[in-house]
């Protein structure tokens, strides 16, 4: 064996191998960046659901509604894929309720945006809150929670709060639901059906937001895939759409 020849190669590899690993750092970086840029790309694409919530009816049963407009800095503050800000007017008794609907389909968003987190970090005091039950005009038993706040000063105001989560088709009050660490990873498959839409309906008496929930969740529930995935809001669009052609 030539040791010469052998001690020659080992000094070339040595450098050679120096070479090659910080060509391939390099590229692994730039690997790295390009898929990072294509995932916030992604994750900040909205994912639509098939009839937005602006479709929404403005006249359901005794109210008439309209829309309220969210500034733009909340709205990305928000992060949320659609939504809904209408205040409706009852015509039997003049009562008021602003219904707010919040639909998202990366889930981790909405944990940051509970009645008890939004109105004391915008000045409110809560009161109280407590969890709840109504019934819907189908008769379907709702989960809920009523918060209760004011506003400290002489300027005394009160609101009252019914709030409650859609997640995948189900019904519930509890955040914690959608809290868990497999609820945290980016849509990237662009599902609409793998989601949470918030539910929030506030006025100054818990008659009118308990009046308003009872008369709209069967039908908001409507413009949410079901656990099938499916949106029942379609159907009728799809219909209504036949008979205008």
């Amino acid at each position: 064996m030539d040791l010469a020849k052998v001690s020659r190669l080992g000094r070339i590899s040595t450098p050679f191998v120096w070479v090659l690993a910080v060509i391939l750092l390099i590229l692994s970086g730039v690997g790295y960046r390009i898929l990072a840029s294509r995932l916030k790309l992604v994750v900040e694409i909205p994912i639509k659901l098939s009839i937005p919530l602006s479709a929404f009816p403005t006249k359901v049963g005794d109210w008439t509604g309209k829309d309220v407009p969210i500034p733009q800095n909340i709205q990305r503050v928000a992060g949320n894929d659609d939504f809904l800000n209408r205040l409706y007017i009852n015509k039997t008794n003049t009562g008021w309720a602003n219904v707010y609907i919040a639909y998202t389909a990366r889930p981790r968003t909405m944990l940051g945006h509970r009645p008890e987190v939004c109105y004391i970090g915008g000045g409110w005091v809560q009161d109280s809150a407590k969890r709840t039950e109504f019934i819907s005009s189908f008769g379907r038993q709702i989960p809920c929670k009523i918060f209760r706040f004011h506003t400290p000063g002489l300027e005394h105001e009160e609101r009252v709060v019914l709030n409650y989560y859609i997640v995948n088709g189900q019904l519930t009050s509890d955040e914690s639901v959608f809290s868990g660490v497999g609820w945290r990873t980016p849509n990237i498959a662009g599902d609409p059906a793998r989601y949470v839409a918030q539910v929030q309906i506030s006025s100054v008496l818990e008659n009118s937001v308990r009046t308003a929930a009872t008369d709209m969740t069967d039908l908001i529930l409507d413009y949410f895939p079901n656990q099938s995935g499916k949106v029942k809001a379609a159907e009728f669009h799809d219909a209504e759409s036949t008979v205008l052609k």
